[in-house]
């Protein structure tokens, strides 16, 4: 867990860091973060950006989709490669959506696209004005 803590504070730490924080060779770290990535622990990495001095329009966006489509519209919504984060939740929505688009205009046609997906309840977008951290 204290390499997966380590990665989720600063993703482009270096393993050797990682393995002279933990007493360990570099190899070992390897190993292990190749382990977690196989078992689904670790899914991904990225840059954190922020869309407002990148020029870039973003959302937090949050679908209710019908119990029985839920798997059926996940598998549509992997298909857009402007949705970057995808969340099952058990809040006020089923899934919550972080997407980035060049721009409103395209950012408005993405949330569009969404709303025909069979299954879909409703779209409920949070423009991002700002990345405070």
């Amino acid at each position: 867990m204290k390499i997966v803590e380590m990665l989720m504070k600063n993703a482009r730490i270096p393993k050797t860091k990682i393995a002279r924080e933990l007493k360990v060779t570099e190899t070992a770290v390897r190993k292990r973060i190749s382990k977690l990535e196989c078992r689904g622990v670790i899914v991904g990495y990225k840059a954190v950006v922020n869309c407002k001095v990148a020029n870039l329009a973003c959302s937090l966006t949050g679908l209710d989709v019908k119990p029985e489509r839920i798997w059926n519209v996940i598998e549509e919504l992997k298909k857009i490669d402007e949705i970057v984060s995808m969340w099952m939740t058990s809040g006020d929505h089923s899934l919550m959506l972080e997407i980035i688009a060049e721009n409103i205009d395209e950012l408005s046609k993405i949330h569009k696209r969404i709303e025909s997906i069979e299954g879909v309840v409703r779209v409920c977008p949070s423009i991002i004005l700002d990345v405070l951290k």
